[in-house]
């Protein structure tokens, strides 16, 4: 009997060594609280093997990749994860006590505040998005219209390809927020806009979006497997492959997008993280 090929394509991809430590950790980081509820705690506390396998999945699910069951770290990796959170919190807590809280007086001539230290992020996203509607691009390369909407479709299309991969969504949300600033170099200025408000690597995938589309646009058919010039780890390629192509396709009119409101609800909904309800204690 021949294999099925398009079954085998549907099955999750193998962990390397680099993802199951991140899924590791951000497990410990879950079932911290059960085994080491209190600093200096220690031994650790038992959790059921259930509780360690919810902690595995759900953690999986926030760093939006798809893992085969037994390619999930084991319960021994988990909980070393465990007690380095703890080690790490207690010797924290000591620094924390021998020194106590001062707060500085602010230079005469200090800069003034970021809008992030003011604003509940998904304030800022929002005053950085709504002026894209009014940003009108060129019919021949933009055939869908404002940058408002070509933003939103392309975080629709990320949303189908990484829904609770926030980092990502968030780069593909707001990829073009700098169009409102500084035509000319849109991405320096949103970057700067955005300073403080977003992760390393949601800014690193802003950064070199471009390059990514450059370097599909000159492949074969648009199948690019890497980008010039750009030294990375082949998944955060993967990723930045990904939001140029996906930027590159969210230029169709027509197309049905959610409002601002909607996207960013959704991204508050993640950051809740209220998705993973069904996953288990």
């Amino acid at each position: 009997m021949r294999p099925d090929k398009y079954k085998r394509r549907q099955q999750a991809p193998r962990a390397d060594d680099r993802l199951r430590l991140q899924i590791a950790q951000e497990a410990a980081r879950r079932l911290l609280p059960k085994l080491a509820p209190e600093s200096g705690s220690f031994p650790l506390r038992e959790a059921s093997e259930a509780e360690f396998y919810a902690a595995k999945r759900k953690a999986a699910a926030v760093l939006g990749r798809r893992v085969r069951p037994g390619d999930l770290p084991s319960d021994h990796e988990v909980r070393q994860a465990v007690v380095s959170l703890a080690r790490d919190r207690q010797e924290s807590d000591r620094a924390g006590a021998s020194r106590p809280e001062i707060a500085p007086e602010p230079e005469p001539d200090s800069p003034p505040l970021r809008l992030s230290e003011l604003l509940d992020r998904f304030e800022l996203y929002r005053l950085r998005l709504e002026p894209l509607a009014e940003v009108k691009q060129r019919a021949r390369s933009h055939p869908e219209g404002d940058a408002l909407y070509h933003s939103l479709q392309v975080f629709e299309l990320a949303r189908a390809e990484r829904p609770f991969d926030e980092e990502f969504l968030l780069a593909a949300l707001l990829h073009d927020v700098g169009k409102a600033i500084d035509p000319t170099d849109h991405i320096a200025a949103g970057l700067e806009a955005l300073d403080g408000s977003i992760s390393e690597r949601t800014r690193w995938l802003i950064a070199h979006h471009r390059e990514a589309r450059a370097a599909i646009d000159a492949a074969p058919a648009g199948r690019a497997r890497r980008v010039p010039g750009l030294d990375a780890n082949p998944q955060d390629l993967e990723d930045l492959l990904l939001l140029g192509r996906i930027d590159r396709e969210g230029r169709v009119p027509g197309t049905p997008v959610p409002s601002v409101g909607e996207a960013l609800g959704y991204l508050r909904g993640l950051e809740d993280e209220a998705y993973l309800d069904g996953l288990g204690p």
